[in-house]
């Protein structure tokens, strides 16, 4: 029999892990209203918006001061690409596949830039084996597993005294972990994840060492220019400086720095993450009580906080073939989403069937609170559609 409807909805239902929830209190008006639209983006008050957001977001995430911001078309996937394409072939590399964005770089690395490197791998759900990583080669990473709902434990497994460099994706650990920036030297992120901002544009963080690279290394790779790092056989110093590649939104240049101010009005960097860290302490208990579902992670040391990923442990959806989780998944989310309860967590499609519920600090502790009865109740209905007549 299907169990009742509970009576409290999220007020905010959003749970998608991209773009994330918007912050708290977000309308269009407040937070684009100064947006200098119609304006050319190399005006110089266009540019001095750009040029506050890059500040504020060095502010937020405490980046050290020698360290260079740089805009790049194409969210976190283009700044990824660039630094990649740029910089790598100067060292060995290794490459760390864990979750399907792992798998991605590592492609990139292998069949695209054809690069001799050493693929560390482990399946969904588990961490590779950090002790193989070789401070003397360049490794690509992602620190936090948007699709698996993995992340690496800390930055222990990187050397301080490393040769190589390492080139972090951390689109979905920004703004709610730690990120050691003593130990990453290329990191990249987009807007649209942990602070709800708009897609579109990705930002690269570089380190000295880097920039080192950019000017001592110039790969002999044709590079098209949404690529390109290098001027004149040298890292350009007008991208290290707040220039631009091509032409952005300045609603999204807005909308970010509208992010940044609620980021900084909130307590900063610690407030994001204790935010974080209690939604995550909300889900983590229903789940701990509920027979039905379990983190798809199961060493608690490496799952993911932002971005967590569930399977269906009931014997009965145990049994079930992937075609058929697929199915239950999908129902659950369909019911989910016609009550207004939860909007956008089915699992990533490269992922197995499932829900992925966004954690981060956007969203509000007690939404989460409200979701926990609503995901029970969408369980039971979907299940029992599935049932056999």
């Amino acid at each position: 029999m299907t169990p009742p409807k509970p009576s409290r909805r999220p007020e905010r239902p959003w749970f998608s892990s991209g773009p994330t929830a918007k912050r708290p209190g977000w309308s269009p008006e407040g937070a684009l209203g100064s947006a200098l639209v119609g304006r050319g983006i190399r005006a110089p008050a266009a540019m001095a918006r750009v040029a506050d957001a890059l500040e504020r977001t060095r502010a937020v995430l405490e980046i050290p001061d020698e360290f260079k911001l740089v805009l790049i078309p194409g969210s976190d996937t283009g700044a990824m690409e660039a630094a990649m394409w740029s910089m790598l072939g100067a060292r060995r590399v290794q490459a760390l596949a864990y979750d399907a964005f792992g798998q991605i770089w590592a492609a990139d690395v292998l069949k695209h830039l054809r690069l001799e490197a050493e693929l560390l791998e482990a399946p969904f759900g588990r961490m590779a084996d950090l002790s193989r990583v070789d401070p003397e080669a360049d490794l690509v990473f992602v620190w936090n597993g948007t699709t698996a709902g993995v992340k690496v434990p800390s930055g222990e497994f990187i050397a301080s005294d490393r040769k190589g460099l390492t080139f972090c994706d951390a689109t979905s650990a920004a703004f709610a972990m730690d990120l050691p920036w003593d130990k990453l030297d290329v990191t990249t992120f987009s807007f649209q994840k942990a602070l709800g901002g708009e897609a579109g544009i990705g930002m690269a963080v570089l380190s000295p060492r880097a920039i080192e690279r950019l000017d001592a290394f110039t790969p002999d790779r044709p590079l098209p220019k949404l690529m390109r790092l290098h001027k004149d056989g040298r890292a350009d110093r007008d991208l290290l400086e707040g220039g631009m590649i091509n032409t952005y939104s300045l609603l999204v240049i807005e909308d970010w720095i509208d992010a940044l101010r609620w980021a900084a009005r909130a307590g900063g960097l610690e407030a994001l993450k204790r935010r974080t860290a209690e939604n995550f302490a909300v889900l983590s208990a229903w789940v701990e009580r509920t027979p039905w579902v379990d983190f798809f992670c199961k060493d608690p040391a490496i799952r993911s906080e932002t971005s967590v990923t569930l399977e269906f442990v009931d014997p009965k959806a145990k049994a079930l073939s992937t075609e058929r989780r697929a199915a239950l998944a999908g129902r659950l989310c369909s019911a989910l989403e016609k009550e207004g309860a939860a909007l956008d967590v089915y699992s990533h499609r490269m992922a197995p069937p499932g829900l992925r519920i966004w954690c981060g600090c956007t969203v509000e502790a007690s939404d989460l609170d409200a979701l926990t009865p609503w995901l029970d109740w969408a369980y039971a209905v979907a299940a029992a559609e599935l049932e056999p007549a």
